[in-house]
């Protein structure tokens, strides 16, 4: 949530940055509202001390034996307009701050401007795509030929994006959670946890899915409860309402299922398991003092980045533009995989600073030098998400037989096995 003392002193450089996430349109309806209560406030506040002043009038006046009836009655006016004024700026206040609400993060000086994703940079490549004697194969077909995943009985058991892994299929699931769980705890100082997968609407508020994105999650209304469209969301809740008392940084690692509806996604890239509705991920989460969240970014991007180095795959790193920039994020880089049987690269991960944005919805806070309350700046990033991550590795590493040979870094985390081959 943005700072309102911020819109207000800074308003035309509020605008432009707004104006670089096709956002500028919020902004003159909220300082509007902002107005008005503010006005309103002033008015009430006037009446409640014409009141007071009065009340202890009348007191005076009712010890020297005078007749109150009259200054009793402009007094219960004077009440009702109060009480009147009182809810009318509640009312406005909700509005405020549902608008407030809905306001995106402003994007960091260092994003480069650009509507859509066409105007995303390139700021590195690792690898170059692996040079194959054949025809490489999409992934659902190399799955399905080694009895890695059943679509069929997925949708069968939930419906259409909802893969079933069988087998070996599920197992190198499994293997590449305790890699990456055990990648980021050993050797990037993340400390792990295993949250709840249902969450409340004041944590996917409080990390900004609500309300602007509520089409796209699962809602359970008779528990009034949200799938967990991403760890972010109970990872970064753990501290809502907060003082962290331990010393900043704060790393935290999780692994969950996700679940997205994707309602603006329908039909796009169904076949196989580039966009469905559940999927594993890992996330990581930092809380960081304000001014190191920038350096903590750049370290985040290269935590994610290993698990890529680690697996031999070859992955490029792409900054964001505003127009392509998250709603709650200021800055972000999102890594994609090369894909050769889908001919194209997939993102794998997004790794975001959100500065003091979910810090001030949520309310999460720490000590600075001086023993003053502050906001943190939270920070995310996918350390990475599976789904897309089968698809590169059995892409990349396919072979004309039909077997897979598998990364050196994974095969102990399958029991030694260092080729899938098709079921017999």
């Amino acid at each position: 949530m943005l700072d309102i003392k911020l819109i207000r002193e800074a308003t035309d450089d509020v605008r432009e940055r707004l104006a670089a996430k096709k956002s500028d349109h919020l902004l003159d309806p909220l300082l509007e509202l902002d107005r008005e209560r503010r006005r309103l406030q002033t008015e009430v506040d006037q009446l409640k001390n014409q009141r007071n002043t009065v009340s202890k009038e009348i007191g005076i006046r009712k010890k020297a034996g005078e007749d109150i009836s009259a200054v009793q009655a402009e007094m219960r006016q004077l009440g009702d307009r109060i009480a009147e004024a009182d809810k009318t700026i509640r009312e406005i206040e909700e509005r405020f701050h549902d608008h407030l609400l809905r306001m995106p993060n402003l994007p960091h000086a260092s994003t480069p401007r650009g509507t859509d994703s066409a105007d995303n940079v390139v700021v590195r490549q690792h690898g170059e795509p692996r040079a194959f004697s054949f025809a490489p194969k999409p992934h659902w077909e190399v799955g399905q030929r080694l009895g890695h995943f059943d679509f069929e009985r997925g949708a069968k058991i939930a419906g259409a994006g909802f893969p079933l892994f069988t087998g070996a299929g599920a197992r190198l699931e499994r293997a590449l959670i305790n890699f990456m769980l055990d990648l980021h705890t050993t050797r990037h100082g993340y400390r792990e946890v295993s949250p709840p997968i249902l969450v409340n609407a004041a944590s996917m508020t409080g990390t900004g899915q609500l309300p602007k994105m509520k089409e796209d999650m699962y809602y359970i209304g008779e528990d009034d409860l949200y799938l967990a469209p991403t760890a972010e969301v109970p990872v970064t809740n753990i501290y809502r309402d907060d003082i962290i008392a331990q010393p900043l940084p704060v790393y935290l690692t999780a692994y969950t299922p996700c679940f997205r509806r994707e309602a603006g996604a329908a039909g796009r890239e169904t076949r196989g398991l580039i966009r469905v509705h559940q999927f594993d991920k890992i996330e990581l989460v930092k809380f960081v003092e304000p001014a190191t969240s920038y350096e903590e970014l750049e370290s985040l991007l290269l935590n994610a980045e290993t698990v890529l180095k680690e697996l031999g795959l070859t992955y490029r790193v792409l900054q964001l533009c505003s127009g392509d920039l998250s709603f709650a994020a200021a800055k972000c880089y999102d890594i994609e995989l090369w894909a050769p049987g889908h001919n194209g690269w997939l993102e794998v991960s997004s790794c975001s600073n959100f500065e003091d944005f979910q810090a001030r919805r949520a309310n999460i806070r720490y000590r600075d030098a001086n023993g003053k309350t502050a906001l943190v700046h939270t920070l995310n990033g996918s350390g990475v998400a599976l789904a897309r991550l089968v698809v590169a590795i059995l892409e990349n590493y396919q072979q004309e037989d039909g077997s897979v040979i598998l990364p050196k870094a994974l095969v102990p985390y399958m029991g030694g096995v260092e080729r899938l081959t098709p079921a017999g």
